[in-house]
């Protein structure tokens, strides 16, 4: 094991006797949501794993560590001081390491710490993208590079909507990442169903997603998998709702010149406010429902002979 891992024994065992593990993001408990709901959605979303017969593995970095599986106490913690946490992807992580500090961690450097750990499956709510106006400001989301890189599958409810989806998906055929629709021909927009863009593949059902993992790692084709799983429709905002208030925050990010790892925070916010809270409640059961599915999918990937 790298020396820079920390693993709970739970993990480790579990990885050992080859029973599913999920690799879930500490960025959405420190930086997605406000306390208590952030801690809630935590402890709901790693008990529905359990209750799949999986073993979560939060991640986080703890005193320059790459923690594997946080404790009910250390996700509190960063349920309470989410604001003063630093947001660490891929590229932080060697600052953290060295000078042994604590981090929240974004969809790159959580594919990365649960690839370390030999863990194949990650939960998450939305991942990043390439962002609107990319032409002017290359703004490129680190998670479509590390989608690239690490060998691990990531259930998530498509691409955060605050994005240029189309250019996303097309970023994502460059690096040879597959975007497979989970029970949908349509490309989610995470709070709404479908963005309008078609997935260029799709699986049923957890055995055949299970499979088409084992299939890619094992003809030598590296790094990851988009598991595109639609928010559940009973609690979705159709996009013909959503749009205007994304387009309108986004106005408003630009405005007040918020850039950088700032802009999805604030965005997030300004919908939550816009919604009346309806968009915060979607992100949850989106990221519960991911759970479920991630569960699902990590139970059939450890059944393959």
């Amino acid at each position: 094991m790298n020396r820079f891992l920390n693993i709970a024994p739970e993990v480790i065992e579990a990885i050992q006797e080859n029973r599913p593990v999920v690799a879930l993001e500490s960025t959405i408990i420190a930086h997605g949501m406000a306390f208590p709901q952030n801690a809630e959605t935590a402890f709901a979303v790693e008990k529905i794993i359990r209750n799949e017969g999986g073993v979560p593995a939060t991640i986080a970095v703890r005193a320059g560590k790459l923690k594997v599986g946080l404790s009910q106490t250390e996700i509190e913690t960063l349920a309470r001081n989410g604001a003063s946490i630093p947001k660490l992807s891929t590229r932080d992580l060697p600052h953290a390491v060295a000078l042994e500090r604590d981090g929240a961690t974004t969809v790159a450097s959580t594919m990365r710490i649960a690839a370390l750990a030999g863990i194949r499956v990650f939960a998450t709510g939305g991942i990043g993208g390439v962002h609107r106006g990319a032409a002017e400001t290359f703004d490129i989301s680190a998670d479509l590079g590390e989608m690239a890189q690490s060998n691990v599958a990531v259930v998530t409810a498509g691409a955060k909507a605050i994005l240029d989806l189309a250019l996303t998906i097309e970023r994502l055929e460059t690096l040879g990442v597959p975007v497979i629709g989970y029970g949908t021909d349509d490309f989610p927009a995470f709070y709404s169903r479908s963005s309008g863009l078609k997935c260029p593949m799709r699986v049923d059902d957890a055995q055949d997603m299970a499979r088409l993992m084992r299939a890619k790692w094992d003809l030598g084709l590296a790094g990851g998998i988009v598991v595109a799983n639609p928010i559940p429709a009973e609690y979705e905002i159709a996009a013909y709702e959503i749009t205007p208030l994304i387009e309108k925050a986004v106005a408003e990010a630009r405005d007040e010149k918020i850039d950088g790892r700032d802009v999805t925070p604030f965005l997030l916010a300004r919908l939550a406010r816009a919604t009346a809270g309806r968009s915060l409640a979607a992100n949850i059961e989106l990221v519960k429902n991911n759970a479920l599915v991630a569960a699902r999918i990590a139970k059939a990937y450890v059944e393959i002979p």
